[in-house]
């Protein structure tokens, strides 16, 4: 259930319904827009009586958010979120480009990597310090010391970073180095990973499950925004079909259906959701057109080496090429790199 508030309300009728609904024991995520501020109640609003609440002063109606999903609908907050990085801003009318290894593998790498995306134009560098792999054989990352390593070439390359945290008691570790807690698609049910890093104030990346429903994903999103955390970006990164000639089923429609459903920001992972570099490119030019807000690539100097994904890295030309186009179809789309 919603409250908006008249545009005339004043502070503190504001405040007055946000006491009486709290004083029956539900939680209140305040919304302040443009226009008007809305209230989103949270718990069983079953019992609430709307007519009883339409009473107080200041109160323009009352709305039953239809969505299992409260604070990430449209409803309970019409305008598009923007998320804020380091001055990066993330929902806006800025395109952001997130780019690195798939995996820390060594300095050199980190670097190499790091200095030819900072060149080519990318915002955010990635890469994964704690790797979730499907056999316990592969390589599961370099832990404390990718996270070091991150961390340094942040402040030699001015970029933010964003990487994986896999579970709840590390959320503080990696938020100590990160810019943005990645959520991977693995964990994306991981109810009480979410609710760790709902606690925490830091930006969250959450990527669709493989076999993950929209509603599924955004129910998973909500449970960060409940505990707090309003800074919460989606990531589209395919979803497991009986598709074989590709990694994963690219989810185009996903991108347009998220923008009508929910005001949270949508960054688009070509990488994953083809598994091949030769269709990145491409499928990033759809994702963009389809209002994606930014992409997520993985790039590595020697992907033929590369220790996780090397098939769908690219190489730090064909990055270069890939955020040349991104530039050429953001002016067509009235947006910016």
């Amino acid at each position: 259930m919603i409250v908006i508030m008249n545009h005339r309300a004043t502070p503190e009728q504001i405040q007055t319904v946000i006491n009486h609904v709290e004083s029956l024991g539900y939680r209140v995520h305040r919304s302040d827009g443009t226009e008007r501020t809305i209230l989103g109640i949270i718990g069983d609003e079953r019992p609430l009586d709307t007519e009883n609440l339409e009473a107080f002063e200041g109160v323009e109606r009352v709305v039953r958010v239809l969505h299992p999903f409260k604070l990430a609908s449209r409803e309970f907050h019409p305008e598009n979120s923007v998320v804020r990085v380091n001055g990066i801003e993330i929902g806006g009318d800025q395109l952001v480009l997130m780019a690195g290894p798939c995996s820390v593998e060594s300095r050199e790498q980190l670097f190499e990597t790091a200095a030819a995306v900072k060149e080519a134009g990318a915002h955010i560098l990635r890469g994964g310090a704690f790797k979730p792999r499907t056999s316990p054989y592969a390589f599961q990352g370099l832990g404390l010391k990718g996270l070091e390593l991150l961390r340094e070439a942040r402040e030699k390359f001015h970029l933010p970073i964003v990487t994986e945290v896999l579970a709840p008691q590390d959320v503080s570790l990696v938020a100590q180095y990160a810019d943005i807690l990645q959520i991977g698609a693995r964990n994306m049910q991981n109810f009480a990973l979410l609710r760790a890093v709902g606690e925490v104030q830091k930006p969250v990346l959450l990527k669709r499950g493989m076999m993950a429903t929209i509603e599924e994903w955004l129910m998973a999103a909500e449970y960060i925004l409940a505990q707090g955390n309003s800074r919460v970006i989606l990531c589209e990164r395919g979803i497991r079909t009986f598709e074989t000639a590709t990694r994963n089923t690219f989810d185009i429609n996903a991108i347009p259906l998220i923008k009508q459903l929910s005001h949270l920001p949508v960054i688009a992972d070509p990488s994953h959701g083809t598994g091949r570099w030769d269709l990145v490119i491409p499928v990033s030019r759809a994702a963009i057109a389809a209002g994606a807000d930014g992409l997520i690539i993985e790039v590595h100097p020697h992907p033929e080496q590369a220790l996780s994904d090397g098939a769908q890295s690219l190489r730090p030309d064909r990055f270069a090429s890939l955020v040349e186009e991104t530039r050429r179809l953001a002016e067509v789309l009235g947006r910016r790199l």
